[in-house]
């Protein structure tokens, strides 16, 4: 390749230079600059190039290179998410989601009670159903020993963990397989349906108040977590049958996009959730002490949905985590 004068070159591209170090001095870019920033990337690598192989200059290239570093490093640290990020995150975006998509969940919550009451009364009702169930010795273990051993039996700390992988687990699925409708439907009925099988074979077996006073303090929030992943799964699958007035693939998407949001925030009140259910169900504390720190993390949980979820939801967050680049690309193209 022939030599090129790289007085004339250097004075032909040294406005991309100066406004590459422009791009990457801003600590927040809108979507036009982060734009910009990769293609001022992509020819300062050009020009680095084209003075290595017909002008090396030591000086040129190691300036070149220098910011090619810092442009890397600059693009990379903006896909991380910040500190303020998060915090939006969980003052905005996921209480805006669960306070929008209410509707949805609640109808998936109240639905769920009412067939857990009613399965719970009726097999109290028919013991029959009971004994094709579960045999006899099976049933004195469980009543006399296993299900309060169950809180206590492991560490604290590994049952915490071991609990928090379940329903989150159980949570992500329902959400996942949302889109498919039915799966959600046979994942709800499997939960429920165990609940209230034991709680009949306790409630018929004289220890009513034990089970109740061992599940009510986790199980009142967790079991919310768990409508609240159900009933977002549905949307998701509405999302597609009902488009509304846009396209199947973007109604999809976004509400797609908002499932995502809701199950990451899911995770960490599923941790919560956890943590209660090891340190709080097994406790010594008298059984409305503890049944009053279940309700309380519920009251919380719905504060957090209809305070600040309303309040997130009026000032324009829709839990919909692609929005703010969407809205970007489209001022960028304009």
């Amino acid at each position: 390749m022939p030599r090129i004068d790289l007085d004339a070159y250097v004075a032909a591209h040294s406005y991309s230079w100066v406004r590459l170090e422009q791009l990457v001095a801003l600590r927040k870019r809108n979507g036009a600059e982060a734009d910009e920033l990769v293609d001022r990337y992509q020819q300062v690598a050009t020009h680095l190039s084209v003075v290595r192989t017909s002008a090396p200059d030591g000086e040129l290239v190691a300036y070149l290179s220098s910011l090619l570093g810092r442009s890397r490093i600059s693009m990379l640290a903006s896909r991380v998410p910040t500190w303020r990020g998060v915090a939006r995150f969980f003052t905005d975006q996921f209480p805006a989601a669960l306070y929008r998509l209410r509707w949805w969940w609640l109808s998936c919550l109240a639905g769920n009670v009412v067939v857990i009451a009613i399965m719970m009364v009726w097999l109290a009702h028919h013991p029959e159903v009971e004994q094709s169930l579960i045999s006899p010795q099976e049933v004195d273990q469980l009543v006399n020993s296993d299900f309060e051993s169950y809180y206590s039996e492991n560490a604290a700390s590994a049952f915490a963990t071991r609990v928090w992988i379940n329903n989150t687990w159980v949570s992500a699925l329902c959400i996942a397989l949302g889109i498919l409708g039915f799966p959600v439907i046979y994942l709800l009925f499997q939960n429920i349906a165990g609940v209230a099988i034991v709680g009949s074979i306790m409630t018929r077996h004289g220890r009513g108040e034990l089970f109740w006073g061992l599940i009510l303090p986790h199980g009142l929030l967790e079991l919310t977590c768990v409508f609240v992943a159900g009933g977002v799964g549905l949307r998701l699958f509405w999302s597609w049958i009902e488009p509304g007035q846009v396209s199947r693939a973007s109604s999809l998407a976004r509400a797609g996009r908002t499932a995502v949001t809701v199950a990451l925030g899911l995770g960490v009140v599923l941790f919560i959730s956890g943590i209660v259910e090891a340190f709080v169900t097994p406790s010594p504390l008298p059984t409305w002490a503890r049944i009053g720190i279940g309700i309380l993390a519920e009251v919380l949980f719905l504060a957090y949905v209809f305070v600040v979820g309303r309040a997130a939801a009026a000032r324009g967050a829709t839990g919909d985590i692609g929005s703010d680049l969407l809205e970007d690309r489209v001022a960028t193209q304009a």
